[in-house]
């Protein structure tokens, strides 16, 4: 297989947004990205995946992409009849519209495809808007199933399970994983607020992060209860943004200017994989995702430079880090503690800020992640920087199944130095 290139990632800054449209949003990531490509146009660009969970709360519940770039279009500045393939994969959308770009490419449909991913989930005036968004990332057919299976992995983890109209399903189900954590291999609170008080402290100096403000593991600590262990600190926001790349085949980028060439990333590897009702002993799906992205990159844990991680919680990065083989299974947390993943450590983890602070528009997550490690690959991350990075991964996990998240993707990018 040839090599599959991206030359263009850009994400605009996560906040709330209630004067934004989509379409707004759409438009920005996309002039965004042209511009960091080098791209006068998008004449180039043939073919296009579009990555949204929410839009049909506002009604427009298909044909998402094809609505989004019509004004585009009608201003000539996206190609006509090129075809935009709508994809939905939970908070993992972004990544899998990605790995639909790369696949065009991979089989020689296009030279130059597009990912973009989009998302609105602040609505101030209709909060029910944002139930109704984040009730799809689980199953409602069948709650009965997932209901049973928490009320007795409470009972092993120690925290019992509960539902009720000041509860988010989905914090309590990472809370109970972050107590069975602690009750097993002696993790602590106190960790997780290490980590929290990092990702935000360094989102400080992300110019797009939601939240840009330092904060201490006594701050975290000290923060409103959300389920115990988990403060608001270390929980990711509601917000909006888009993010987009644009991936191209070797031959095309040979063609391209130098100071384009210069710029551009190797996607070498691409880890995917689905949930399912695991056991809280059993590993989980980023490992498989991981395992599955290493082989096709040709290299293991050891060789990545840093890595941005799905840390809709605080725990989510002690979890994954132990998941993508940065550590051993229940070392998370000394890892952190010892500094391992802050910048300068052994394996810098969520130098954005992570969900937590740079914020979590949940179809657009994934591609803000490649575009913050794409920065790092090419040493343009100003005081975020890690020294002479050459290898950088991402995972982005979306919707829940069980302790699983319903699907994981795994990239790794290479910058050849």
């Amino acid at each position: 297989m040839q090599n599959i290139y991206l030359i263009g990632a850009y994400s605009t800054e996560f906040r709330k947004w209630p004067g934004k449209t989509h379409k707004d949003l759409t438009r920005e990531a996309y002039l965004g990205v042209l511009e960091d490509a080098g791209l006068d146009s998008g004449l180039g660009i043939e073919t296009a995946w579009f990555g949204n969970c929410g839009m049909w709360v506002d009604g427009q519940g298909s044909v998402r992409g094809q609505i989004c770039f019509t004004p585009l279009v009608n201003e000539g500045l996206f190609p006509e009849r090129i075809p935009v393939t709508n994809v939905e994969g939970g908070c993992a959308t972004a990544s899998l519209a990605l790995q639909g770009a790369f696949k065009d490419i991979a089989c020689g449909m296009a030279d130059v495809a597009l990912a973009m991913g989009v998302e609105k989930t602040f609505y101030p005036e209709n909060p029910e808007k944002i139930a109704a968004l984040y009730s799809g990332g689980i199953d409602q057919y069948d709650p009965e199933e997932w209901q049973d299976y928490y009320r007795r992995a409470g009972e092993v983890a120690g925290k019992p399970f509960e539902i009720g109209p000041d509860r988010t399903i989905f914090m309590d189900t990472y809370a109970m994983q972050a107590v069975w954590h602690m009750k097993t291999y002696g993790t602590t609170q106190e960790q997780i607020a290490k980590i929290a008080a990092k990702n935000h402290t360094i989102a400080a100096d992300n110019p797009k992060a939601q939240y840009r403000f330092k904060m201490t593991p006594e701050e975290v600590l000290a923060d409103r209860p959300i389920t115990y262990p988990l403060t608001r600190a270390m929980c990711a926001p509601i917000g909006d943004g888009a993010a987009a790349a644009v991936l191209c085949s070797e031959r095309y980028l040979k063609t391209l200017p130098k100071a384009v060439q210069d710029r551009a990333v190797r996607v070498a590897g691409i880890g995917l994989s689905s949930g399912k009702y695991r056991g809280l002993t059993e590993d989980g799906l980023s490992k498989v995702a991981g395992e599955r992205a290493y082989k096709m990159a040709g290299i293991g844990p050891k060789d990545i430079d840093l890595a941005e991680v799905h840390d809709a919680t605080s725990f989510c990065e002690i979890y994954q880090a132990e998941m993508l083989g940065f550590c051993d299974r229940g070392e998370g947390g000394r890892l952190a503690e010892a500094g391992e993943t802050a910048l300068g450590g052994s394996i810098p983890i969520n130098l954005s800020g992570g969900l937590v602070s740079k914020g979590h528009p949940v179809g657009a997550t994934g591609l803000s992640m490649i575009a913050e490690v794409t920065s790092q690959l090419r040493g343009e991350a100003g005081p975020r920087q890690v020294a002479n990075a050459e290898w950088a991964l991402t995972e982005n996990g979306g919707g829940v199944t069980g302790f699983d998240e319903a699907a994981c993707s795994v990239i790794i990018l290479q910058k050849d130095r």
